[in-house]
């Protein structure tokens, strides 16, 4: 049996990596907020910013400032907890509000139980935390489990809630049946987790560090490798699933900040973003992420151009403003769903072609040692925050544009040779007969919004036919009963980009606006 499913029909991987990945989505919604304040906050109240602008140096602008810099950083410093509690909720089927408390009180108790273990073993170490592998979660001195134990307690209090939800107790227990069962078994469960954490995490923290250096021996060639598989794993979806564990865990490096262990590219550039010390940022983060602003600024805006100019002339005006929105998109938040889903289904060589593209980005961001972090993606608004704003010396931000540029015209070269050679269908190329609609910004007015969410609904198979519905920052994901009662054709019809479909597991991508198509259904279906 599946942690990810106890009934007796059997999904398939795509579905139980699908609900897998969602459910990261959760805690990392939080992280744009976050890190847009640590961003400002530590950029401009960093001693270095101060000298070099004098006019910021006012004590009540410092203390807004400051505020805001703590406010970030309290965040990324918790991580941990929020995927114990976000991986919780997003797997739950239902009563997800009792799912996340359990996970809260489970991350609590297993890390009570190693401190508790650390003190009957005298391992607990009382200066130098970093070297001992220690540090402090919630005020609790524990093992640096890191994100990796928020994300075990998570799975396994999702696992505890969705088998024991509905239990019923003899009557004289009755009262602690049901929901308030799962806190109970959660907060016993996790003395055993945190004993077992204790013992293996040690030997399992050696062997990340281990695939690590194997990970950063391969030099630029696994670095463009890196880049490549995320992109190809961004139309299932499952990207999230690959890149986290090099943001979040060990596998992305780890560094001693601040006396402090530090483990994951993302948690250290963070950690560095608030420490006045640093002259250069973490060398990891030019090979998991400054690669991004590459494309997504650059490349991706060329591809845009080669599509419009390759489209018909009378199609032109209407691919033109879609495509335009597309790139503004892509090029500011780093969203690019709405430029990949107009070339992935029609011209599928194209997209192997730009994750080609995107993984030797990766690796001319390395060898540049370009080192400018993010929150969640690769915009102008990250790369104003955590590039420009932190210096040329901390972060070499002047190359991106430097090879964004030539990359511009890489894409549009090569988009419009091989469109033009191939044929390719892209937008505006389309027979006769296909329908523009599949590009549809969804700008619908108010009038129209029921109109959209009835098409949907009708779409998915009807009302009775969806099961789960949950959304990522571009797409739906829904689980339905029957496959094949959904129709793509009225899906792209309300607006949709794409459609993806898998056994009972199907994803539609609509863009940055799905939240409100997700809230619109929810209301729709009572959920």
């Amino acid at each position: 049996m599946s942690i990810f499913d106890n009934t007796t029909s059997k999904g398939t991987f795509f579905e139980k990596a699908q609900r897998f990945g969602k459910s990261f989505m959760l805690p990392i919604a939080v992280l744009p907020a976050a890190g847009l304040l640590l961003g400002i906050g530590g950029a401009f109240s960093n001693p270095n910013t101060i000298r070099a602008y004098p006019f910021l140096n006012i004590t009540w602008l410092q203390n807004i400032f400051t505020i805001m810099a703590d406010a970030g950083s309290i965040v990324f410093a918790n991580l941990a907890i929020l995927f114990a509690v976000g991986i919780a909720v997003g797997l739950a089927r239902s009563d997800r509000g009792t799912a996340g408390l359990a996970s809260l009180l489970a991350f609590l108790v297993m890390n009570s139980t190693i401190h508790s273990l650390l003190k009957i073993t005298d391992t607990l170490a009382k200066n130098n935390l970093a070297q001992a592998g220690q540090g402090m979660s919630l005020g609790i001195q524990t093992l640096e489990t890191g994100v990796f134990g928020g994300i075990v307690v998570g799975i396994m209090t999702y696992y505890l809630h969705n088998k024991y939800n509905k239990i019923e107790l003899p009557q004289f227990l009755g009262f602690f049946g049901g929901s308030r069962f799962i806190p109970i078994i959660s907060s016993f469960a996790a003395i055993f987790l945190g004993a077992i954490m204790f013992v293996i995490w040690p030997h399992f923290q050696k062997i990340i560090f281990g695939i690590g250096s194997i990970v950063g021996s391969t030099g630029y060639i696994g670095t463009l490798i890196y880049g490549f598989i995320l992109r190809m794993l961004g139309p299932f979806g499952l990207h999230h699933i690959f890149y986290l564990p090099f943001w979040t865990t060990a596998l992305g490096g780890s560094a001693i900040i601040n006396g402090q262990l530090v483990e994951g590219t993302q948690r250290i550039f963070f950690a560095q973003l608030g420490d006045p010390s640093t002259t250069h940022y973490y060398i990891g983060i030019s090979r998991f992420m400054s690669g991004r602003f590459i494309t997504m600024m650059f490349g991706l805006i060329g591809a845009c151009l080669a599509m419009y100019q390759t489209a018909r002339p009378e199609k032109k005006k209407i691919v033109g403003g879609l495509l335009l929105s597309a790139a503004l998109t892509s090029f500011l938040t780093g969203i690019t769903e709405p430029i990949e889903f107009s070339f992935l289904f029609v011209a599928p060589a194209l997209y192997v072609l730009h994750a080609f593209f995107d993984g030797c980005a990766f690796m001319i961001a390395h060898m540049l040692q370009i080192t400018v972090g993010q929150t969640f993606s690769g915009g102008f608004i990250d790369f104003i925050l955590f590039g420009v704003l932190q210096g040329v010396s901390k972060t070499n931000w002047i190359y991106i544009p430097m090879v964004g540029i030539p990359w511009f015209f890489l894409y549009y070269f090569s988009f419009k040779f091989c469109i033009l050679k191939f044929n390719l269908k892209t937008p505006g190329r389309e027979d006769e007969t296909d329908e523009i609609s599949i590009l549809t910004q969804n700008n619908t007015p108010a009038s129209a919004n029921q109109n959209r969410v009835d098409c949907i609904i009708n779409g998915l198979g009807g009302k009775t036919n969806i099961i789960e519905l949950d959304c990522c920052a571009t797409r739906l994901r829904i689980t339905v009963k029957d496959g094949n009662l959904v129709r793509e054709s009225l899906l792209k019809k309300s607006g949709a980009r794409g459609v993806l479909k898998s056994g009972n597991a199907v994803q539609v991508i609509y863009g940055p606006q799905v939240t409100v198509i997700k809230n619109e259904l929810e209301e729709t279906l009572n959920l």
